[in-house]
């Protein structure tokens, strides 16, 4: 009975460590909330202010502190941590605040993240500022980017669209009314396409417009046809609709002042056009010519993309601009049009000029997280803004049958836009869709 006992217990013992070993790679959510949690949160309380202090996030304590440490507690001055508010474990790690002493400041704590991974053994740390003086050490403990699965709360509402996820766990959201113009940019199978089809996926149940410009002769847009409002598949047609959007955009400017406003969204229902979002893919093909005499005709599209950047956000047009580079070299108008794309995704780039391109202007620090991105991992991206954060995302895997299948779905949506009636894509004629997508590829492995 005894030898029973024994086998039963070191059974259920190495039972329970192989099902850990499986969670650990098949349920790292589980894993984490059964081992990692615990094991983190204790080694964050037992060696936070010797972490802190070996990191430089600590301040001499004032004289009247010291004194009373000296005097009344008898006890050897040590410099003062960052006092800990609050703990609070989450699914993907652990969200910590932490109330700074005068003489540091979230930067101070935001350059010393690398180290703080390595000391408390987590997968990332991230800090974000919650109010003047309170910052918030946001730790993950596992790769959340491994495989990508948006929650199901993260649906489409007004002109936010859940498109992927962030490393610390959170859901990354394009929001145009916040973000209006954005740029991304990634070499080829970096999961440009990918990001694209999850935009177009949540754009396309929204109430609004879309329009494609895919001048790779619509290998890409044609497959959204039915939700489109229209759709250009070379230069010289993209140019003519890129005219008739400047047209609509000074229209819509005249119904703001004939309203007395300033912003669309300021106008009565009734007499509110429906928002426009204006899809580029490759936008060099629109800088390209092959001869002098195409110049002219190029020089004046990429002056009015420049003025929809400029000023179409008040009348309700964003631009979501997609390429592998974009700079300089493109030509004449390019780094003005840049300038005007608050918003930037940039995947894997093949050199670290692309990665300047997309983010040196705005999130110097990022550059490097780009150039950090493998091969292996499409999808991955990091997502910056003018305000200088940034943060690593993966979309989750979206094939080109998905995101037309959702465009079939609500293809009742599309607005009848007289002025784009040119435009309008010919459902029910064999277009380049059949042919394969160039980053018809998995986000996740």
């Amino acid at each position: 009975m005894t030898d029973l006992t024994m086998w039963l217990e070191a059974t259920g013992a190495l039972t329970g460590v192989g099902g850990l070993g499986y969670a650990k790679v098949r349920a790292p959510r589980v894993y984490w909330s059964l081992v990692g949690l615990p094991v983190t949160w204790g080694r964050f309380t037992w060696s936070y202010g010797s972490t802190m202090e070996v990191c430089g996030l600590t301040v001499r304590p004032s004289r009247l502190r010291a004194f009373m440490t000296r005097t009344v507690a008898r006890r050897e001055v040590r410099p003062v941590p960052p006092k800990v508010r609050r703990v609070r474990p989450t699914m993907t790690g652990l969200r910590i605040t932490l109330r700074l002493p005068a003489g540091l400041e979230p930067a101070d704590v935001a350059a010393s993240s690398e180290r703080l991974r390595h000391a408390f053994g987590v997968q990332s740390v991230t800090v974000a500022e919650i109010k003047p003086g309170y910052v918030e050490l946001r730790m993950t403990g596992y790769d959340v980017l491994r495989r990508v699965r948006l929650p199901r709360s993260a649906r489409p509402r007004d002109l936010v669209v859940p498109v992927a996820l962030r490393e610390d766990g959170t859901v990354y959201e394009r929001d145009y009314r916040k973000v209006p113009m954005a740029l991304t940019l990634g070499a080829t199978l970096s999961g440009k396409s990918v990001y694209q089809r999850n935009l177009v996926k949540g754009l396309a149940q929204l109430p609004l417009a879309l329009v494609g410009i895919d001048c790779k002769r619509g290998v890409e847009h044609s497959a959204y046809a039915p939700r489109l409002s229209a759709l250009a598949t070379d230069p010289q047609t993209a140019g003519h609709l890129i005219d008739a959007l400047v047209g609509e955009m000074e229209d819509r400017f005249d119904l703001l002042a004939l309203h007395g406003v300033s912003d669309l969204w300021a106008l009565p229902d009734k007499v509110r056009p429906v928002p426009l979002v204006v899809l580029i893919d490759e936008v060099a093909e629109l800088f390209w010519v092959t001869s002098k005499k195409e110049e002219a005709a190029r020089d004046h599209t990429v002056m009015q993309l420049v003025r929809l950047g400029q000023m179409a956000r008040a009348v309700g047009i964003y631009l979501e601009v997609c390429g592998q580079r974009f700079g300089s070299d493109l030509g004449k108008g390019a780094t003005a049009l840049r300038a005007q794309l608050t918003g930037r995704v940039v995947h894997r780039v093949n050199d670290k000029q692309s990665a300047d391109m997309g983010l040196g202007d705005i999130a110097p620090d990022a550059v490097s997280a780009v150039t950090t991105i493998q091969p292996d991992r499409p999808g991955v991206a990091v997502a910056g803004d003018t305000s200088g954060g940034w943060s690593r995302i993966r979309t989750p895997e979206t094939t080109p049958e998905e995101a037309a299948a959702v465009c079939r779905e609500f293809a009742h949506l599309t607005p009848e836009l007289p002025f784009l009636a040119p435009f309008r894509p010919v459902l029910g004629i064999p277009t380049p869709q059949d042919a394969p997508a160039v980053e018809s590829i998995p986000a996740t492995p």
